[in-house]
């Protein structure tokens, strides 16, 4: 399913909205509230908003906004619109998937003949073809890393486990075999920020008394699945974006939501279970705003391939990527704790030393609930099979690596710039703004206004406790 309207020929401005704009006002001509942990979600809210209008802003730092140029928008992004017959159905969880942000597919094609595979990068957004039907899943095509180490007895495993009192080491067993290359890339746990990581754990525990009293506060009550189609369909008109993008509603995914590319189709992937009504517009910050508008932006650029990022010298996209991504989902917040990147971090560096049992026994001081602790546990360990064994899987360290590496530059980071030059680290946005194509990027609309996105990056930094100084002696340049 496309959330879009049939009826409706969606064209991009040439000029940027304002943060101001129509689709900022859509609750019932109400006056709007005031952001606190994110806008409220309302149940009632099933008519289509009103048709946007966009007023003129001044472009970001260094991009060119041409008033006479056409859309850019690629017609290789546009497909038929399907309008759903009152509220749209669920869609049921995906199979074959390929990540469209930064991380990566897992290539067993890799010469050599010993299966130890290799990373092929996917931090570009694909060339997305027009496709008259469904197209056959081919068996020869590389799974994204995402599926390919989620365990395919995952639930059964689940079981034994809680049947057992958590006592019980999960043998995880997986489709294919993981290429010994990518469990080596990501077998090491850092602890550069583990101090950091335990504070702001322990901060909202002070706060809060408990995470689920945390969850509760901050996120607020669970969403259905009308709700949550409504809201997405919300945030794509302020990202002009409707009927770009499939969305897929799910209980079967180890992370909160997932932009990729399935059936040639930039599909969005959310797992019902954290679409909650103050966190989700922070999940379409992270996924939409961060990860699909770079990658289309990235797709106009000379280094949208893996030929063009090695000739113009490119870093790898993350860690800036995830952290440029996680730092938008709480950026709205009244209180933007950095709770999830935290624990991530955490959990990885006590799975590299722990077993399973062991591990989810000491993330108890941080979470109750066992269910919880289970995705973060299962997260961590991914990869293996005998999970009685220490050792970690540890990407997921990676968001909060990129959150303090953004906010210790926050200050000299052209962050319009640094979107609008696609899937690349902000240590080369100097380097590539004189080869880059500057005409009409897309800019996520809630970074227009760079005055607000700054004192919003300074209230991450005051809330979850850390300091110019302390980042400027963990990060020395």
């Amino acid at each position: 399913m496309v959330l879009g309207s049939a009826s409706q020929s969606h064209r991009r401005s040439p000029s940027m909205p304002s943060l101001a704009s129509a689709s900022d006002k859509e609750l019932s001509g109400k006056k709007k509230r005031p952001e606190q942990n994110g806008p409220r979600m309302h149940s009632a809210l099933t008519a289509a908003p009103p048709s946007r209008t966009t007023t003129s802003s001044a472009p970001p730092s260094g991009v060119k906004i041409s008033t006479h140029a056409k859309s850019t928008k690629s017609s290789a992004l546009k497909s038929d619109v399907l309008k759903p017959p009152g509220c749209p159905g669920y869609m049921g969880h995906c199979t074959w998937m390929r990540r469209s942000e930064s991380t990566c597919t897992v290539d067993t094609s890799s010469s050599g003949g010993g299966g130890g595979g290799r990373m092929r990068s996917s931090a570009s957004l694909p060339h997305i073809a027009k496709s008259t039907s469904l197209e056959v899943r081919s068996n020869t095509k590389s799974p994204c890393l995402l599926v390919a180490l989620r365990p395919t007895n995952v639930d059964q495993e689940r079981d034994k486990f809680f049947q057992s009192n958590y006592t019980y080491n999960p043998q995880f067993h997986y489709q294919d075999p993981v290429p010994t290359g990518v469990l080596t890339k990501y077998s090491q746990a850092s602890e550069q920020f583990i101090n950091q990581a335990i504070r702001i754990l322990h901060a909202v525990l002070d706060k809060y008394g408990t995470y689920e009293s945390f969850e509760v506060a901050t996120g607020g009550s669970r969403l259905n699945k009308c709700q949550i189609w409504t809201s997405i369909r919300k945030y794509m008109l302020k990202e002009d974006c409707v009927g770009e993008i499939v969305v897929q509603l799910t209980e079967d995914l180890l992370s909160q939501a997932v932009m990729m590319i399935e059936n040639s189709r930039p599909t969005l992937t959310i797992n019902l279970s954290g679409a909650r009504q103050y966190w989700l517009e922070g999940m379409l910050r992270h996924e939409i705003g961060t990860h699909y508008i770079r990658g289309v932006n990235n797709a106009r650029q000379p280094w949208h391939n893996s030929e063009g990022r090695r000739k113009y010298g490119l870093k790898t996209a993350n860690p800036t990527e995830e952290g440029l991504a996680s730092l938008h989902s709480v950026l709205f917040r009244k209180n933007p704790f950095l709770w999830r990147a935290a624990l991530l971090y955490y959990t990885v560096c006590r799975a590299a030393y722990l077993p399973f049992c062991q591990l989810f026994r000491d993330l108890q001081q941080f979470v109750s609930d066992p269910k919880v602790r289970w995705e973060y546990c299962v997260r961590a360990k991914r990869g293996q099979t005998d999970t009685a064994q220490p050792g970690c899987f540890s990407k997921d360290q990676v968001y909060m690596d990129g959150i303090l590496r953004l906010l210790r530059n926050r200050q000299t980071i052209d962050f319009p710039m640094l979107v609008a030059l696609g899937k690349v680290s902000y240590e080369d946005v100097d380097h590539l703004k004189k080869f880059a194509v500057l005409e009409n990027p897309r800019i996520p609309h809630f970074m227009r206004d760079q005055e607000r996105y700054q004192q919003q990056l300074n209230h991450i930094i005051e809330i979850n406790q850390l300091s110019d100084e302390e980042l400027r002696l963990l990060l020395p340049n």
